[in-house]
């Protein structure tokens, strides 16, 4: 070993560096040393990272906030988001209710539906736009949308639109699309395939939307109408009309069954429109409730005359003439007016002593119906409110044209002044002369004021006097 270490260091290098040949081993406690050096070093960051990451997200958070108080308060800088929108599609009118599965659907006044796009600060008048707009219809959820909402989205709105049943047609048939100019729309022809049963609200309502890309970068509120229940269409095969029609067949009348009992006694005595119902109820009271028979209660009754009570009569008037007489009657058979030897007469007027020849004339007439001449007049507003003045004077000349429907021929125009009238039109009769004018120029207030006062009931049609008030 000696003997190593001699030859160790007399063969040495005299090149190699002093300070490595210098180097010495390092002490245990040198060790130990630089270790508790690193220990400290590594525990005093761990100590002070979650300081400083604190400080530095405060004081980012502090610039941040700052900045953005600085742009809020400059007007030049502050984004401005888009205001929204005030147009608006709706429905003009409501619709004609009920509705069944293949009959077209219209307004209330059996008019196509008609679609308005209004601007909701002045809906009353519609918006034109520069370029047509097409809108979609479509058929929407009865229960859409809940409350009285009216800031639905787009999304909400087609997210309630109903489609049709697996294996079902289209929901809706017909003009789907329409287009809007100068801020209007009709729709054409358009009806349901099937019931509003099998969802839960049982109620569907129409919508009408902007059609995808028709008007882009604008919204445009949708429309819908009310909810409403769509019925199977042999449903309307029994349905009662309210109000009904003159011409209506008689078992449209509530409590009057389609090929019911009621309706079979009233059809084998010739009373099968509500019209021939009204006249004989006016004429013939008792002999009314004979032909329907015990089988129909005074309370059904009600219930029947009530509903016939609602028809609209319309305009026309008929007029039953003999040697020294004419009276004037509406289309359920109640005397308008009477001119009976040169003198005209209001149902008021009628004494005692001649209003039971009033009363047989008006019988005469009911029993000669369709042999009576036909008059439809054109009334004023006044008459309109008054269901009384049956002409619309000219101002001038103090003239009528009405139409007067003849048995055997055509329609032919008569000109009324206050002497006498011509006929423009040759029907094989002689001229007629108005013996009094005042039955065409004095409103028939008269008369209906006198039927107040007449009858007690308040079932006019069914004194036994209605026959000759003015009155329905």
């Amino acid at each position: 070993m000696a003997a190593k270490r001699l030859s160790n260091e007399f063969g040495a290098d005299p090149d190699e560096p002093e300070d490595k040949r210098m180097r010495t081993t390092p002490t245990f406690a040198s060790v130990i040393g630089e270790v508790m050096k690193g220990n400290y070093l590594q525990n005093l960051c761990s100590v002070l990272e979650p300081v400083l990451r604190r400080v530095v997200h405060e004081e980012v958070e502090r610039g941040v906030q700052h900045r953005l108080l600085s742009f809020s308060r400059s007007p030049s800088l502050r984004i401005q988001g888009p205001e929204p929108s005030t147009l608006q599609l709706i429905f003009s009118n409501k619709l004609s209710l009920p509705i069944f599965t293949g009959t077209k659907i219209t307004d209330i006044d059996n008019n196509p539906l008609q679609i308005l796009l209004v601007d909701t600060r002045t809906p009353l008048a519609p918006v034109t736009l520069p370029n047509p707009v097409k809108v979609d219809i479509v058929v929407l959820d009865g229960d859409f949308p809940l409350g009285d909402r009216d800031d639905w989205s787009s999304e909400e709105f087609e997210s309630k639109m109903v489609r049709e049943r697996t294996g079902k047609r289209p929901l809706l048939a017909g003009e789907l699309m329409v287009t809007v100019r100068d801020g209007v729309a009709s729709v054409g022809d358009i009806e349901f395939t099937d019931n509003s049963s099998w969802i839960r609200s049982r109620k569907f309502r129409i919508g009408a939307k902007v059609a995808r890309g028709s008007f882009p970068d604008v919204r445009v509120r949708e429309a819908m109408t009310e909810a409403f229940v769509v019925k199977d269409h042999r449903g309307e095969l029994y349905r009662k009309h309210h109000p009904p029609k003159l011409e209506d067949e008689v078992w449209r009348l509530e409590k009057i069954g389609k090929e019911g009992a009621f309706h079979k006694k009233l059809a084998s005595e010739g009373i099968n429109t509500v019209q021939d119902f009204l006249k004989l109820s006016v004429v013939d009271h008792t002999k009314l409730r004979k032909i329907l028979g015990p089988g129909m209660s005074e309370k059904m009754w009600e219930v029947t005359i009530k509903h016939a009570r609602t028809c609209d009569i319309g305009n026309k008037f008929y007029i039953f003439r003999g040697p020294n007489y004419t009276i004037i009657l509406n289309p359920i058979c109640q005397l308008i007016r009477a001119v009976i030897n040169n003198h005209t007469y209001c149902s008021r007027e009628i004494t005692n002593i001649n209003k039971a020849y009033v009363e047989n004339l008006v019988r005469q007439a009911y029993a000669s119906w369709r042999f009576l001449e036909e008059v439809e007049g054109v009334w004023n507003e006044t008459a309109l409110l008054t269901q009384g003045e049956m002409v619309d004077q000219y101002p001038n000349n103090q003239q009528l044209v009405v139409r007067s429907f003849q048995q055997n021929g055509n329609p032919t125009e008569k000109i009324m002044t206050d002497k006498y009238t011509t006929t423009n039109a040759d029907s094989g009769r002689s001229n007629w002369q108005v013996i009094n004018s005042s039955y065409f120029n004095t409103q028939i207030e008269n008369s209906i004021q006198c039927s107040m006062k007449e009858s007690s009931s308040d079932d006019d049609l069914t004194s036994r006097r209605t026959f000759i008030n003015g009155g329905t």
